[in-house]
Parts: C-alpha cells; structure tokens; sequence
C-alpha cells in the first residue's frame, strides 16, 4: 500500500489542534505530525497523563486522522547552540528562564528527555495498533550547533576548534540518546543548515561523535540539501538504516537574479534576488520519483509527511495541492521480478 501523508504541524502553530484538524482533512491528509508548540502537542501533559494522551487520539480519530511521529525542533536547537536573544521568542518559558546561555541548553535537554518520555506514552495509546512498534515511535528535532557561526571563517576554522563542536554535541546528546533508548524512542535530526549535520559528511561525523548510538537517526529532507548541491538522493542510501522518518519538501534554486548567494545575502523569504527558495510541493527543482525509489530500495515504511513552505502561495490552496501531489508520486515497489514471465515454468 502507499505510505500515509501526514502534514507537519509546525507551520500552522496559530491554528489549534481543533481548526486544524478538520482542515487537515479537508486538505487530503491521512494525519498529522504533532508540533510541541502551539497547542498541537504538550510535552509535560503527555509525559504525565495518559488521559491527555488518549484525548488527543480520540481528536485525531474524529476527523479520521492518525499520528507517527511529534517533532520538538524548537527545543532541540537550544541543546547545542550559542544561545542569545533570538532563542527567547521561540523556546517555553520554562526552558528559557534566565536566558543564562549554559542554564537554556541544560533546561532544553531536559525537555528534549521529557519529549521521549511524552512520545513513548503518546504512541503506546495509538488506537488500533497492531503490535508495540509497527512504526518505531520517533521525535523529530534539531539540535543546534556550537560550531555553525564557523562555517566559513576569517581567522580560519582549523580542524581542532570543529572537532571541539563535535565532541560538545556528544557530551550533551549522548545522555538524551541513553534515555530515549530506555524508552524506546528513536530522535530524528533534520539534518539542516545551522544544525550539527548539514549535509552528508557532517552527518557522518556526527554519526562518528556518537559511536553509532542507535537512536540518533534522520528526519530526512531533501529540501535542505538540494540548494546546498549535496546529492539528496545519495543521502537516502548513505544512511539507509538511520532514516526515521520523511518530510516531503521542496526548494528551488538558480532562480535569482545574481545578487543573491547560497548564503541567502541577509534577504527575506521571497525576495526575488534569492538563489534558493522552498516551494510548495511539485514547484520546485527536488526530484521527487528519484527519492521514492531510493525510499522503496531502502524498504522505507513509514509516512509521509508534508512540510509546508512557500511565501508565494495560499497556504491551504499549497497545503491542499501538497497532499494530492504526494499521493501522485508515491508508490509500491514491485513484488515480482517482470521479467519472471518470460520463464515458462512461470506461465
């Protein structure tokens, strides 16, 4: 059967779960995957209550949707990185606090333990399911950078002062990994600019940082790689065992006017001197059948979850347009070898 298609709710955090719900379905969705932000999924109720749990089931089932993952990028991208002003107006109150930088990235591993914790009593109440883990349950997030303002350095970056980043990812991911292993719990890195991984020998070395811990894997998402020139669908098969999840996004690039970089020149989204841009699905240069392949190569079965982002378009027209072009270009891979026929003990 087709993967499910799910709709990332991270972009449509000023709707509550009971507009958006509806409307997910409107749009062609199968379901959703929760955000902790706005009021789609909450980390310290669900680690606490099983009612609240099970209430958010029963509002996901009234408008026939389902659930794989929750994603807690927001929280993740304080774990790591350089904390300042910017990171108040998009953390919880609780995990900001002070603003003392050390005090933020300790608060949001907490959380991020928290988040495993959440999504683990989340999943175990999942209506209808089968058996513990038909789809291992999974956290989607960042996880910042200590590094990423050395990218392209003057005075130069030598290979000490990144390795140093590294090894300050994996003091601090480590534990959370530990943790999210006793519950059984996988984290997705959407592997990102500004992130620790941001193509695909960053993400290797952060692979290598770890040991190979077994729960740190992708949120794979060709969009953040295509405008780099990083071979997206290489990606897929590189790390085949570590994709966790699929967000379906699209970008352009080379559609500027030439005074834009790949840097993105201190411009808005939607600026038409812009080199690169995230279109909605189907509007941009991604090679969509090439990564649905690679996903059936790699016997990828788990959803697909549309990301929204375009400034040109109306988000529900996009939203909507999203759902049914994922449908479009999704398929089963073969279950027979079509040259088979052609033997006659087979006819």
């Amino acid at each position: 059967m087709p993967r499910p298609v799910t709709l990332f709710t991270g972009q449509w955090a000023d709707l509550s779960i009971t507009e958006l719900a509806p409307l997910a379905k409107e749009m062609g969705y199968d379901g959703l995957e929760l955000a902790c932000w706005g009021d789609h999924f909450d980390v310290d109720q669900a680690a606490r209550s099983k009612k609240y749990c099970k209430e958010r089931w029963e509002l996901l089932a009234d408008h026939g949707l389902t659930c794989f993952s929750i994603s807690n990028h927001l929280v993740g991208q304080a774990i790591c990185d350089n904390i300042d002003e910017r990171h108040k107006s998009i953390l919880p109150p609780d995990v900001w606090g002070d603003g003392k930088p050390e005090a933020v990235r300790r608060r949001a591993a907490k959380k991020m333990i928290k988040t495993a914790k959440a999504c683990r009593n989340f999943m175990d109440l999942k209506p209808g399911r089968k058996r513990k883990d038909d789809f291992p349950a999974v956290v989607n997030g960042f996880t910042g950078s200590s590094i990423w303002h050395a990218l392209y350095a003057f005075p130069p970056t030598d290979q000490a002062f990144l390795e140093n980043g590294f090894q300050d990812f994996a003091r601090r991911f480590i534990p959370i990994l530990d943790e999210f292993n006793k519950v059984n719990v996988n984290f997705g890195l959407e592997v990102h600019p500004t992130e620790i991984a941001f193509d695909i020998a960053s993400a290797e070395r952060a692979i290598r940082s770890l040991k190979g811990h077994k729960r740190f894997g992708f949120n794979y998402d060709p969009s953040h790689l295509g405008y780099q020139g990083v071979d997206y669908v290489k990606f897929i098969r590189k790390f085949s065992d570590r994709i966790y999840h699929v967000h379906m996004k699209d970008v352009w690039w080379g559609h500027g006017d030439g005074d834009v970089g790949v840097f993105g020149g201190h411009t808005d989204f939607g600026d038409p001197r812009r080199y690169w841009d995230f279109r909605s699905l189907g509007h941009g240069d991604i090679a969509f059948e090439d990564i649905i392949v690679a996903l059936n190569d790699i016997n990828y079965q788990g959803p697909l979850s549309v990301e929204w982002e375009d400034i040109r378009m109306d988000r529900v027209h996009g939203g909507s347009e999203a759902a049914a072009f994922v449908k479009s270009v999704d398929f089963p891979p073969s279950s027979v070898a079509f040259d088979s026929a052609f033997d006659k003990e087979n006819q």
